[in-house]
């Protein structure tokens, strides 16, 4: 009998590949770690070679592994093309997209091209922005869905929540911070909410804040923290080695959220379509749908 590769173990390989391992793939996909485990094994024992590696520090795919994940995405890609577009009317219409910096790429980026080319008639209009910015164009119905950051506490009921994370005062080492003055801050610009609290929370105390640097992108801002040129705020995913996470005499930070809003006014079908396809790969299962 001829092997045939499982739809099944083929998600598994992918899942592997996108969230970094069996375990953290066993949970995306809920399933047991097991259960993938079986899946790649019973790839293996009929392919007749081996897929993952099993070796700590190492890429987790042999060589054999990295040719099929290549076939493996193709595969899926064309599988749910059938299932999404057989016996149902194509999707059509135009969504407006709004996003943040730090998730407009990766895996946001693969989700949008992949539901481009399913969904031709579709016309996706993105844009980056900061959260308040974002927040205030769904408001005034100017954006269809928005992936944003909010305080976690200010999360409304019918948002999507992709995830949460912790807000950490950041420096790098090389900065001496002279408390009889105040502290020099850097931050993104008048959209970001980060800066609003902080000039709320941290300027109300000793030694206060003095803003030098004001900058709407991630890259500005890193780049002014690695040459020691103030203290900021950065979310503990965003925080890369060379930078060190301080607290006093600063305020702890909220925790941050990060969420899929749907404009109350969006109606189109491709809305509910595309929220759908985020929750499935970036979050969990959609909140709430459009009409």
């Amino acid at each position: 009998m001829r092997t045939r590769l499982e739809i099944g173990a083929l998600q598994a390989l992918c899942a592997i590949a996108d969230q970094g391992g069996v375990t953290r793939a066993a949970a995306y996909l809920a399933l047991s770690q097991s259960a993938v485990s079986h899946k790649i094994k019973r790839l293996e024992e009929g392919l007749g070679c081996a897929l993952l590696t099993r070796r700590a520090g190492t890429t987790p795919f042999t060589d054999e592994g990295e040719r099929l994940l290549g076939y493996a995405r193709r595969l899926l890609a064309l599988h749910d093309e059938a299932l999404l577009n057989l016996g149902q009317q194509p999707l059509t219409g135009r969504i407006r997209l709004g996003m943040t910096e730090d998730i407009s790429g990766g895996g946001l980026a693969r989700i949008l091209g992949r539901f481009t080319r399913r969904h031709p008639e579709v016309s996706v209009q993105a844009r980056v922005g900061q959260s308040l910015a974002i927040a205030a164009r769904l408001a005034r119905d100017e954006l269809d869905i928005g992936i944003l950051q909010v305080f976690a506490h200010q999360t409304l009921s019918t948002d999507l929540v992709l995830g949460r994370d912790a807000l950490h005062w950041v420096r790098s080492p090389d900065l001496t911070l002279d408390l009889s003055r105040p502290v020099p801050f850097l931050s993104f610009d008048d959209s970001c909410f980060y800066r609003h609290w902080a000039m709320e929370a941290a300027q109300s105390q000793p030694p206060g804040l003095t803003t030098v640097l004001t900058c709407p992108s991630i890259a500005g801002i890193l780049s002014a923290l690695h040459a020691g040129l103030g203290v900021g705020l950065l979310h503990a995913s965003q925080i890369p080695a060379g930078l060190e996470v301080i607290d006093a005499p600063f305020p702890a930070p909220p925790a941050i959220a990060h969420v899929v809003r749907v404009s109350q006014q969006a109606r189109e079908r491709a809305v509910g379509a595309l929220v759908d396809e985020i929750a499935a790969e970036l979050g969990r299962p959609a909140l709430t749908r459009v009409a």
